[in-house]
């Protein structure tokens, strides 16, 4: 391989996009509720990493967790959450919505992508639920995604990886696969050499003790998940050494 392959980090909080930002990653995508698959970040941590950031910030539109088949409060939602990103100046949004059939909800999705205005759009992990992956991918295409996430419909990259290599086949360069879900420095390398995709997604992130608890509160319990930088970097070395 010889271009760069790409980094993504999901950051939960601004801490984390920052620390991403750091260890080398290439682009953040922002969001927060992670445990839940992640869902839209609040005005004000979108509004300072925009401020702080210096390499791209896509942010995940996702009113909540659970399926992705929204109802039409639901979509208002997020076009302005989309209208918003657009206003704050971000780089793209992450975006998935799929019918009650299992496949890909267009005419919210063409919403969505007509409110960005522009801006880069990814087509989240909602492919990997939804009833016909290969399917998914040519709405995607479609609808002038420029990436798909995917975990080759499995809980771990490293276990879709026939998957996403098929996706990668199908796409034929007229969209970018982006492999994630379980990814780190130990199985990336694994995972490109397999699947053969360009851009690799993960949160690289650890537990660590709250101010209070490591101060004045020491038997609080409940630590804090945060990307971490070592860990970014090992990835991005990774990443490198496969170039």
């Amino acid at each position: 391989m010889s271009a760069r392959l790409q980094l993504e980090i999901a950051a939960g909080s601004l801490a984390s996009a920052m620390a991403a930002q750091a260890g080398g990653a290439d682009r953040i995508e922002l969001c927060e509720n992670l445990g839940e698959g992640g869902c839209t970040p609040s005005h004000g941590t979108l509004a300072v990493a925009r401020e702080r950031l210096r390499i791209p910030l896509y942010v995940l539109i996702r009113p909540r967790g659970g399926d992705f088949c929204y109802d039409e409060a639901e979509r208002e939602v997020m076009l302005r959450d989309i209208a918003q990103c657009v206003q704050l100046g971000c780089d793209g949004v992450v975006i998935g919505a799929l019918d009650v059939k299992g496949d890909v909800d267009t005419d919210t999705c063409k919403a969505l992508v007509a409110a960005a205005r522009g801006l880069g759009v990814t087509f989240h992990r909602a492919i990997d639920v939804c009833a016909e992956p290969a399917r998914a991918l040519e709405s995607a295409i479609a609808l002038g995604c420029e990436r798909v996430l995917t975990s080759g419909a499995h809980a771990d990259a490293l276990a879709g990886t026939d998957n996403i290599a098929a996706r990668v086949a199908q796409a034929r360069g007229r969209i970018a696969v982006m492999a994630g879900a379980g990814i780190d420095a130990g199985n990336v390398g694994q995972i490109v050499r397999r699947t053969g995709v360009v851009a690799v997604h993960a949160s690289a992130r650890t537990l660590r003790p709250t101010a209070a608890q490591a101060q004045w509160l020491p038997g609080l319990s409940g630590e804090v998940a945060q990307t971490d930088v070592s860990r970014v970097r090992a990835l991005r070395a990774a990443l490198d050494a496969l170039a």
